[in-house]
């Protein structure tokens, strides 16, 4: 009897609107946690989002810190926060993981195919100018935005998180939910940009033959030519490139296979349900975060156009005409967006195989989002100090 006695007093301590807000977050936890379950939506993420969300909105929720008797007790999602995200930790061993996973040997094999991979980053710059124009958003604030379009969601978390903007949450949602929307958000903005004789297009692949010292050297060289054009992408760039070389230097098999699995899952684990700390009713429900997803879907939209549209002024100049389909793959959502292009051809003609070109534009953008992001640390302080902004 005690119990409830004790539970109503707690339950009549809280406004009816607060009260209100908190069942608003467990019906988006919980949706989270639908489209990571039913619908298999990122599950490795939105699951430990959605149950984050749910457990951080619990009245005086002992997951965060809390104010008692003038004392705060701190919850333990704060100190993972503080340990793992306040200082970048968890997107950078996560990167560890993601660089052990791909292979970079199409891309090896065609090199110019990294030229889709940086042209399909036009929607985080064409978001950063959009977001400059609302007031709500100072420019720290647009630039943690726009890296939404990175489609790429530790390097979201790293530029957000650097900016110390306020709506990491809203972000980090915005940036896995759209990853997870892949498949349903890029095919119509695909076919609006093509024509059905260019979606007919067949493109030979003809794989050529990458030594080992190539694969080995590649990662290092990539670390290298980041740290010299954008030396604040360092730290990204070299944690993923550094997974890659355990993977291709054939004498780490053990750790190569622990990176991409063990390491890769329990830091996800702990990067999904840490982020939910910013997921709190009072900070998340606003208008601000209807306009940071709405911010992140131009990101997304445009990002797939620029890809598209490169690939087709190529086309003016080839002999070899290019599938503009492929370009749409240049985003980082690998190798989800790789896989969308590859059975939209096989739609379209069911002989016409574009996966090892899709895959190959698909690790360009992987590259090409992380220097994009450093590009955006690195520009950000630049106009701010040009128009004189003091944060």
């Amino acid at each position: 009897m005690n119990l409830f006695v004790e539970l109503f007093e707690h339950l009549t301590q809280i406004a009816p609107l607060d009260f209100l807000k908190m069942v608003i977050m467990w019906a988006i936890g919980g949706t989270l946690i639908f489209l990571a379950i039913k619908k298999e939506m990122e599950p490795t993420l939105l699951l430990p989002m959605g149950f984050g969300a749910i457990l951080v909105n619990l009245p005086f929720s002992g997951a965060v810190t809390q104010i008692y008797d003038g004392l705060a007790e701190i919850g333990p999602i704060d100190v993972l926060f503080n340990a793992g995200i306040a200082n970048e930790l968890f997107p950078l061993i996560l990167f560890i993981g993601i660089g052990a996973m791909i292979d970079f040997g199409p891309l090896l094999s065609n090199p110019k195919l990294m030229l889709f991979g940086a042209a399909a980053q036009f929607g985080i710059f064409f978001t950063l100018c959009v977001a400059t124009l609302i007031p709500a958003f100072d420019i720290y604030d647009a630039g943690s935005i726009a890296i939404i379009g990175a489609a790429d969601g530790p390097t979201s978390i790293f530029v957000a998180n650097h900016f110390g903007t306020k709506y990491l949450g809203a972000i980090v949602v915005a940036a896995y939910s759209y990853m997870a929307l892949v498949p349903i958000v890029q095919p119509p903005i695909i076919r609006m940009c093509t024509t059905k004789k260019e979606r007919l297009i067949r493109m030979e692949y003809k794989p050529a033959n990458v030594s080992k010292a190539t694969r080995i050297l590649f990662p290092i060289l990539v670390t290298i030519i980041t740290g010299i054009v954008a030396p604040r992408a360092v730290a990204l760039i070299g944690f993923l490139m550094f997974g890659n070389l355990i993977r291709e230097c054939g004498v780490l098999n053990s750790l190569s296979e622990t990176a991409q699995n063990a390491l890769a899952n329990l830091v996800t684990i702990f990067l999904g349900i840490t982020v939910s700390t910013k997921m709190q009713a009072d900070a998340f429900l606003t208008w601000e975060t209807i306009l940071i997803l709405l911010l992140g879907l131009v990101a997304f939209v445009f990002d797939t156009v620029g890809g598209v549209f490169f690939a087709k002024f190529l086309n003016l100049f080839s002999k070899k005409k290019i599938n503009p389909m492929i370009g749409a793959a240049g985003i980082s959502a690998f190798p989800m967006s790789a896989r969308v292009v590859h059975k939209m051809g096989l739609e379209e003609d069911n002989q016409n195989f574009l996966l090892m070109h899709s895959i190959g534009v698909n690790v360009s953008g992987q590259i090409a989002s992380v220097i994009a992001g450093g590009l955006i640390l690195k520009i950000i302080p630049m106009i701010a100090e040009a128009i004189g902004y003091i944060r």
